[in-house]
């Protein structure tokens, strides 16, 4: 194993590696039986909420689809307002992100500290980039030029009275999955801090790691079918 660790216990401080929260010395709650039982609870545990998330998105997908063919031109202008180039730049931030998020794991799994820390501050910076993007480069200037949803909305130039849905439709699929975004970061920045606080994260201690990936690959995912659906179809 140490031809695989970038972490030599010397460098460490004691604190740490006697700190009942490093990788080395934790052990199952009292409630299981042994640390796999443990992951395994915990890994299924998250499917089944990635499970309801899947859900939660599936209805606005569903309304996207059922109001697409009740409003076929609505729907047509709507999708014409918004630059590819932001979703584009958005869903390469995105798969960046996935990428390094699995890295992570695989870090944690070869106790290779300094790397599983990189690969989350990337994963991180990516979710601030795509959040900037998002709302500097374009809800901020959509709603500056009055494409708001429902009765909030004021653009003069439209074509289409049912505008005003596609727009309400557009900020709830996206202001959703921004939320999701931010909450993934969030729960990053939490596995890094425990990471350089107390190297919680190890061969065979890295659930919180790999659970925090899942939720981030299923966010990534849920971009990956609004990026074409919202600024490619037209």
């Amino acid at each position: 194993m140490s031809t695989m660790t970038d972490t030599n216990p010397i460098d460490v401080p004691q604190s740490i590696l006697q700190s009942p929260k490093h990788w080395r010395n934790r052990v199952a709650g009292h409630h299981w039986r042994t640390g796999d039982e443990e992951f395994d609870a915990a890994k299924l545990g998250m499917w089944l909420f990635l499970t309801t998330e899947v859900l939660l998105f599936a209805g606005i997908f569903c309304g996207y689809a059922v109001f697409r063919m009740m409003y076929p031109e609505a729907w047509a202008n709507g999708s014409h307002y918004l630059d590819w180039r932001f979703g584009a730049a958005n869903t390469a931030v995105l798969l960046l992100s996935s990428w390094t998020a699995a890295n992570a794991v695989r870090c944690a799994q070869l106790d290779k500290q300094f790397w599983l820390r990189v690969n989350i501050v990337v994963t991180v910076v990516c979710a601030a980039l795509f959040i900037g993007i998002k709302f500097w480069f374009e809800y901020r200037v959509k709603l500056g030029q009055g494409k708001a949803p429902g009765t909030f909305f004021s653009y003069p130039f439209a074509h289409d009275p049912h505008e005003p849905l596609w727009w309400s439709l557009y900020y709830v699929g996206t202001g959703i999955h921004a939320l999701h975004v931010v909450i993934g970061a969030v729960l990053f920045l939490v596995v890094l801090y425990y990471a350089k606080r107390y190297q919680a994260y190890g061969p065979t201690q890295y659930t919180l790691v790999e659970n925090a990936a899942l939720y981030w690959h299923l966010v990534d995912l849920v971009w990956i079918f609004l990026f074409p659906l919202l600024y490619l179809i037209h």
